[in-house]
């Protein structure tokens, strides 16, 4: 009997280690996917839904705030591009905007040959661009017009002179003392409704416009968005010891740019992006297909996409996907529809 019963309390004990065992080895567990659940898990990757391609510097204009200078001439070569760009697109791009520098200066056919790539073999979504308009002639449109779905003017003045001293200006663009952007700006806008290319203007509010009151020519031109910018500072671009601008004459507070805003809450069309909004909600891809990092108030390159691949390139982006949605960076931004109306 007194062995019975030992046997019978050293099975207990056994168990009871056993269960001991099992209870550490649970909590340890529970530790684990707690932790991970606060954040050590690795967090899923960044998807390019939208890429702004600055796949050119160089520009003919001479704008004070230019926070993209001409740091160097690079640009990629038209295959090596096409083979970026379809990286992109494996990875999740729906959208994607050709900018500079001037995006025309190279010649049209290179611009219109990367549109007509993304719209016809990468079938994106959307293909847009942003550009001063100096260059863009209407033989273009006829070329290119149906692959491109968005042109963006940039356009921060409706006053000749004010032009002038922003350096919203070059030579393809004077006739004589008469600054000729606007009369571009309207040209453009007349060929973008006849070859159903949806029509955007940008304009960057700094201390030449900031009083000024474009609601009348806006209201007037109806693009499909006005995206109005508060003047950024970017060290190495536009302000620094380095940079090839200097935008600090240009800077203003968020107090005037409000003021704009609010001088302007009838134009329905009005899409405002201030400094913080702006800074780290885009990807940014530059000249040489890298990404630009713009957290600490500058422009620190990845490496090139082409070398490492979207996945481990992006992750040094610094993008802030949360602004991106909350500034409205996903929009309507498909124009297929209204080229195949017929009522436009």
């Amino acid at each position: 009997m007194l062995e019975m019963e030992m046997l019978i309390r050293a099975f207990l004990l056994w168990c009871g280690q056993i269960l001991a065992a099992f209870l550490v080895f649970w909590q340890n567990l529970e530790k684990k996917f707690k932790r991970r659940s606060l954040g050590d898990a690795p967090s899923p990757p960044i998807v390019p839904l939208s890429v702004n391609y600055h796949f050119t510097r160089k520009c003919n204009y001479k704008c004070g705030f230019c926070f993209h200078t001409a740091l160097t001439s690079f640009y990629m070569p038209l295959e090596e591009a096409k083979c970026g760009l379809r990286l992109l697109k494996d990875k999740g791009m729906k959208k994607v905007n050709f900018s500079g520098g001037e995006p025309f200066i190279h010649g049209g056919d290179h611009i219109g040959e990367l549109v007509r790539f993304c719209k016809q073999d990468l079938r994106l979504d959307s293909v847009s661009i942003v550009s001063n308009g100096s260059l863009i002639r209407k033989s273009w449109f006829r070329k290119y017009g149906d692959h491109l779905d968005i042109l963006a003017v940039s356009c921060d003045s409706f006053v000749d002179e004010t032009n002038e001293r922003i350096g919203r200006c070059g030579e393809t663009n004077r006739a004589g003392a008469h600054n000729k952007h606007v009369d571009k700006l309207h040209q453009i806008h007349a060929w973008c409704r006849e070859y159903r290319v949806s029509f955007k203007i940008n304009t960057v509010v700094n201390t030449f416009n900031k009083d000024e009151d474009m609601s009348e020519h806006i209201t007037r031109l109806n693009p499909m968005r006005w995206k109005v910018f508060q003047c950024l500072l970017l060290e190495g671009e536009n302000c620094g010891e380095n940079a090839l601008r200097d935008a600090e004459p240009f800077y203003i507070s968020d107090e005037d740019f409000q003021k704009f805003l609010d001088r302007h809450k009838s134009v329905p069309v009005l899409v405002p992006e201030s400094n913080k909004s702006m800074q780290n909600s885009y990807l940014l891809l530059d000249e040489y297909m890298r990404f630009l990092n713009c957290v600490d108030g500058g422009k620190k390159p990845s490496k090139s996409i082409l070398d490492v691949g979207v996945d481990n390139a992006i992750n040094d982006a610094g993008f802030d996907e949360a602004m991106f949605f909350k500034r409205g960076g996903v929009y309507e931004w498909s124009n297929e529809d209204k080229k195949k109306s017929l009522d436009w």
